[in-house]
């Protein structure tokens, strides 16, 4: 087959291209410009989309011995990933921008753009499985449950798992650090990049005020009760407990929770911890990563609403607009816009974006 290997300066993606090419593929790597002025993203190893990182893939692609490219994405990924970040958190929802990235960018834009240009897929360093079953091509979480990456892959639709392509599927981490050394790869020992890349200082919070706003509200108990003021509701999140800039101490010491964002009023109100908890899940956008399940129907399986979350026991059906999910032991601390993310075992059945819960 002809594929793409989007090579984000990582080891991963470096291995992944060189067991591409050694398993008879031809292969060229291409790295993704995601903004126009990478000084405004993160830098160095806490990043996945610096000057840095393009130079590292480049160098991987020497010594691999392939092709090496770089596709201007920084247009599609400030329009589909950073925008739909902040209209989400100013909608008092709290997105998962991996999610969004997968889905628009690295399996949308790139992947059009690859059979366009007569190429069969795209290869990537995403550490997931990829089987031929009775169902067609599915996927199936990693070997290595410390790495895998099936709950962020869970966006893709049956169109582009097609043309998806995971070599690190059946291999733990420290492995694929072992063999980058075997062969020679400069980014062998280079650090894991994690949180936002395009967040240049971590702050989540201070990124936000900087393009929200800061206006001042009130934080309320359940009551309607004032106990203090914020800087902004959409800079917190259902479940939050540090940092909520409360003066008004409970009876007993009790600690409080947000429960719930109203970015029209500007409001956050708090309570205690038994009242995060959630039996029922409603999800919007779902996405299938296989054949639908019958509408209307219930099945058994598995609910995961965060990236390295433990899935929870459930039953869940869908009406062809939502996926409801009913669950068999409270979760607490779900926020609206979290993904979440059906298996059957180790079978990702399809995923949704959070709307509303019970």
């Amino acid at each position: 087959m002809k594929l793409i290997a989007a090579m984000s300066g990582g080891v991963d993606s470096a291995v992944a291209a060189a067991r591409a090419v050694e398993a008879g593929h031809e292969v060229i790597g291409v790295h993704l410009a995601l903004s126009s002025n990478p000084q405004k993203y993160r830098s160095g190893a806490r990043g996945c989309c610096t000057i840095e990182d393009s130079h590292d893939a480049r160098r991987a692609a020497d010594v691999i011995g392939i092709p090496f490219y770089i596709w201007d994405m920084a247009e599609e990924f400030h329009e589909n990933v950073v925008e739909n970040f902040l209209s989400e958190y100013a909608g008092g929802r709290t997105p998962n921008p991996c999610l969004r990235c997968n889905e628009k960018i690295k399996f949308a834009a790139v992947l059009d753009r690859a059979r366009g240009l007569g190429y069969d897929g795209v290869v990537t360093g995403h550490y997931a499985q990829m089987f031929e079953t009775e169902l067609g091509r599915t996927m199936h979480r990693a070997v290595d449950p410390a790495k895998d990456q099936s709950y962020v892959l869970a966006v893709l639709n049956t169109e582009q798992l097609a043309g998806a392509h995971f070599p690190l599927g059946d291999t733990v981490k420290d492995e694929v650090r072992i063999e980058a050394k075997r062969r020679g790869l400069y980014v062998a020992n280079k650090p894991d990049s994690h949180d936002i890349c395009f967040v240049p200082s971590g702050d989540n919070a201070g990124w936000l005020r900087e393009r929200l706003g800061s206006d001042v509200g009130p934080i309320l108990d359940q009551d309607g009760n004032k106990l203090g003021e914020h800087k902004g509701a959409y800079t917190y999140t259902v479940g939050q407990r540090r940092g909520l800039g409360i003066s008004v101490p409970t009876a007993g010491g009790e600690a409080r929770y947000v429960l719930k964002i109203e970015p029209k009023s500007n409001t956050v109100v708090v309570g205690n911890h038994e009242s995060l908890a959630v039996i029922k899940i409603v999800g919007d956008r779902p996405i299938w990563c296989g054949p639908a399940p019958v509408s209307g129907s219930k099945y058994p399986g598995l609910a995961q609403i965060r990236a390295h979350g433990s899935p929870l026991a459930c039953t869940y059906s869908h009406d062809g607009i939502e996926i409801s999910v009913e669950l068999d032991e409270p979760l607490y601390g779900l926020a609206t816009g979290q993904g979440l993310v059906i298996y059957d075992g180790n079978r990702v059945v399809g995923s949704a974006t959070v709307s509303h819960t019970e």
